[in-house]
């Protein structure tokens, strides 16, 4: 039986940058917090909770934190970005900020305030409750639309008057956005389209997609709260009907059918080379 994993797997850009912002920061000895999960995996977190990086989970808690020492402490944006009232909010507090914000993600934060200058209405194409997509909206100086399935782009009526700018999730399904985009043009709206899903995110996509289609098991790696490792799921599962999804390797149970001859894997953005080497081992020797 071969074990193959996908060509593109494992940490992107954004999360290796926010995590290693994480690490150099540990050098400098402040207390060191970061404003969320710094990224959707639970190993990689809890590593650095157990080397003292302390999780904000909310404006509540950072409301409540209280300014050390100047150069003390630091707090880290999370790769998945923040809306503009939390730095506003730790520029009030006096905290120290260290933005570790992917830069795909940045561009769009961007994007979306020029286009609300120019008198669009946004519409976002993700997952409403994504830490990534509530900071979007927290870009926007008027309200937003967010839209995640192919349903709600059907049933949804625009701002009367309004031309629309559409915008997605650096992690969304790319053919799902293509399909959205197609609704809208179908429709006959007045649409500036920009895709701001990632090429990596494209890339991984259709890495798993093809090694899906070839195997006869699937394993896709990812922590639960992960978009884009769901997104992985969900194509590869369209491709592969044995498709299972871990976070862990205490997660793999697996049950192969008898004529199985390929086992693929994939992993999601946020999970570390660490942890893809411990399932391709496991499965070798195991099955």
């Amino acid at each position: 039986m071969e074990v193959k994993l996908a060509e593109c797997a494992g940490f992107c850009f954004g999360v290796k940058r926010a995590v290693d912002t994480v690490y150099e920061q540990l050098k400098t000895g402040k207390t060191i917090y970061t404003y969320g999960p710094i990224v959707h995996n639970g190993e990689v977190v809890q590593e650095l909770t157990d080397k003292g990086v302390i999780v904000l989970q909310n404006e509540e808690e950072l409301r409540s934190l209280e300014p050390k020492q100047e150069g003390a402490a630091a707090v880290i944006i999370r790769a998945h970005g923040v809306p503009e009232r939390i730095y506003r909010l730790l520029e009030e507090k006096g905290l120290e900020v260290v933005d570790a914000t992917c830069p795909f993600v940045k561009r769009i934060h961007n994007i979306v305030r020029k286009k609300i200058e120019e008198g669009y209405h946004i519409v976002i194409f993700g997952n409403p409750g994504h830490p990534e997509v509530e900071g979007i909206v927290g870009w926007c100086t008027e309200p937003a639309t967010v839209l995640e399935q192919p349903n709600e782009a059907m049933e949804w009526t625009p701002p009367a008057g309004k031309n629309l700018c559409i915008v997605a999730q650096t992690t969304f399904n790319y053919n799902k956005f293509n399909n959205m985009v197609e609704i809208f043009e179908n429709r006959g709206y007045n649409v500036n389209v920009v895709n701001t899903i990632c090429s990596a995110t494209e890339e991984r996509q259709r890495s798993a997609s093809e090694l899906a289609s070839q195997a006869d098991v699937m394993i896709v790696i990812g922590g639960r709260h992960s978009s884009n490792t769901a997104k992985l799921y969900e194509i590869c599962s369209e491709k592969c009907a044995h498709t299972y999804f871990i976070q862990t390797l205490d997660d793999l149970h697996l049950e192969l059918p008898k004529a199985a001859r390929l086992v693929g894997i994939t992993a999601g953005a946020s999970t570390p080379n660490k942890l893809i080497e411990e399932v391709q081992n496991y499965v070798r020797i195991n099955f």
